[in-house]
């Protein structure tokens, strides 16, 4: 399950892959300003044309002078419905630039993550990606209109000051409430909002947990105990969101109630201003509307605060794993070599998995020559996948080197090199699309010749060509509906497509039977051919395909020889 952790504010200014699209959508975000601003002066015409027909034209008769009134207010609205369509408009297109840099520079660095440092769950992963709507939420409309109606404050009152003199008193008094109201609650809002993003975080992990193995659920009646998890992870999250909405609603509330006592405020004392001869009808009600409007973006500000909170929540856990280091060379981009041999060694590496507390490798040393075959075998966890997922980059060493061609790894580019190693991993995982999307992943200039070439000799083919839409049929999910020999056959394909110098395939034949592995040895020796082999295996039949053996035991390198004397020495020692 997910865990929600501390992370620190960031201290300076904004990270930039926040303020790279914010800056480029800026011209945007000045039209949608100077559009809210008009909407502001359109309102203060709409309580002076109030004003005016009260005092002048109602008294007067003066229905010519209505008309011309009308006309003009007329006008007034229709460009005030213009310029709220446009500033939406401007908004939501920004809104969407601003969300589409941001989650492509996002998704880039969640594949470029280093998996030594650790990771989240991936339902905590995906549900962190999400996040990105409440930063663009932020620089939403509701957000630019708050801010540009907090300055026209002073204008409408200054409009208040000059049409009723003294009423302007009643919302100057009001408004200091309102802030402090807004301001004394948003220690609280921040904790809050941490938490609840925290625990939302937690719920989506126990979601997509559990929708990835509703197989293992099912098959191990673990339906109850997944419920239980739900259960607390739902009360978790409706408990906090439950007291942020509290606790946001309180000054919201305090907002809404301090506009109505300015409006009732204006009319009671306004009755007064009437009988002293201070102040018309019309001027009672030009003041009641504008004391709303004065009061109004006060309750806007505790929604703003709110938002604040929630925005400042979500950039803090997104530029934590934004600033997490990539894999591939600290500097630079990396060596990316045309041509690789395929001479492999490792030199005293130890390795250990994040928060495991024994190493997975010690002191591991060997070589491999270019075009040399090689098995690694042992007992489960002596380290040989480990030493596969090492050589393809997936995890640094701990220390110690691994190199290609006489080159650290760690100065290649990852890309390069996995681009020149075809690895079959124990998880065969096949991606939602084709087969033919599959089976070229990484790989999609190749041409159709080179795809059916590689299907042929892991023989998948076989069963691809019975099918009617033969490559194009498109897979479900992590390949469902394909047995597991089928999806290991294809993940060979995608392993020896483009024809690799080196190829790592970690139990070829798991899946298959002893029948369909004797004709796949027999087509994986020709394309074995002038290639370098590591081979990871249980499997006696498999030694057959190489010219050494190296036995894992424990993390450490036990044997090293030809097939032949690795099985005689430990034939040897069983028998002792």
């Amino acid at each position: 399950m997910y865990q929600q952790r501390e992370v620190e504010e960031p201290k300076g200014r904004i990270a930039e892959w926040l303020s790279g699209p914010l800056r480029k959508n800026r011209s945007l975000y000045v039209r949608v300003g100077i559009a809210a601003a008009m909407i502001n002066l359109f309102a203060l015409i709409v309580a002076l044309f109030t004003m005016t027909v009260y005092d002048r034209v109602v008294p007067n008769n003066a229905t010519e002078s209505l008309v011309g009134l009308t006309i003009g207010l007329a006008f007034v609205l229709l460009f005030d419905f213009v310029l709220k369509m446009l500033r939406s408009y401007f908004v939501d297109v920004a809104g969407a630039r601003v969300d589409r840099d941001i989650g492509r520079t996002i998704f880039a660095r969640i594949l470029a993550m280093r998996l030594d440092l650790g990771r989240r769950s991936t339902g905590g992963l995906a549900g962190l990606v999400r996040e990105i709507e409440t930063l663009r939420d932020f620089f939403t409309s509701a957000t630019l209109t708050t801010l540009v109606d907090l300055p026209f404050i002073i204008i409408t009152l200054t409009a208040i000051a000059l049409i009723g003199g003294w009423l302007v008193l009643v919302p100057l008094v009001l408004i200091p409430l309102v802030v402090l109201a807004a301001l004394a609650t948003q220690p609280v809002m921040r904790s809050l909002a941490s938490r609840t993003l925290g625990e939302a975080l937690g719920k989506q992990a126990v979601l997509v947990e559990t929708i990835g193995s509703l197989e293992t659920v099912k098959s191990a009646n673990a339906g109850k105990l997944l419920e239980r998890r739900w259960d607390a992870a739902m009360k978790g999250h409706s408990q906090a969101a439950l007291r942020q909405r509290l606790t946001s609603n309180m000054s919201i509330n305090v907002a809404g109630s301090a506009q109505t006592m300015a409006y009732t405020g204006i009319v009671i004392f306004g009755v007064f201003a009437i009988a002293d001869q201070r102040l018309t009808m019309g001027g009672l009600i030009a003041c009641s509307i504008l004391a709303g409007r004065a009061v109004a973006p006060l309750g806007a500000i505790a929604n703003l605060l709110t938002r604040i909170n929630a925005a400042r929540t979500a950039y803090r856990q997104i530029n934590e794993l934004m600033e997490q280091p990539q894999e591939g060379p600290d500097t630079g981009t990396g060596l990316t070599p045309s041509t690789i041999e395929g001479a492999i060694e490792f030199r005293d590496v130890d390795f250990r998995y994040p928060g495991a507390a024994e190493l997975a490798l010690s002191s591991v040393s060997f070589r491999i020559k270019a075009g040399e075959h090689v098995a690694l075998i042992g007992p489960v966890g002596s380290g040989k996948s480990t030493i596969a997922k090492l050589l393809i980059g997936l995890y640094p060493p701990g220390s110690g080197l691994i190199m290609v061609d006489g080159t650290d790894v760690r100065q290649l580019s990852p890309q390069a090199l996995r681009s020149k190693v075809g690895a079959l991993l124990q998880d065969n995982v096949l991606l939602t699309g084709t087969i033919r999307e599959n089976i070229l992943l990484g790989r999609e200039d190749l041409p159709d010749d080179e795809m059916i070439r590689a299907a042929k000799a892991s023989l998948a083919h076989n069963f691809i060509a019975t099918m009617p839409n033969g490559y194009d049929v498109r897979l479900a999910d992590r390949g469902e509906g394909l047995s597991g020999g089928q999806r290991q056959a294809i993940a060979m394909a995608r392993a020896l497509v483009g024809s690799p110098p080196i190829l790592v395939f970690d139990e070829p034949t798991s899946a298959v039977d002893t029948d369909t592995e004797a004709r796949l040895m027999a087509n994986l020796r020709n394309e074995f051919e002038g290639r370098t082999l590591i081979v990871i295996t249980h499997r006696p039949s498999l030694l057959n395909l190489v010219d050494r053996v190296i036995l894992m035991s424990r993390g450490r390198v036990a044997m090293d020889g030809t097939p032949e004397s690795i099985t005689r020495d430990v034939a040897r020692i069983g028998a002792r």
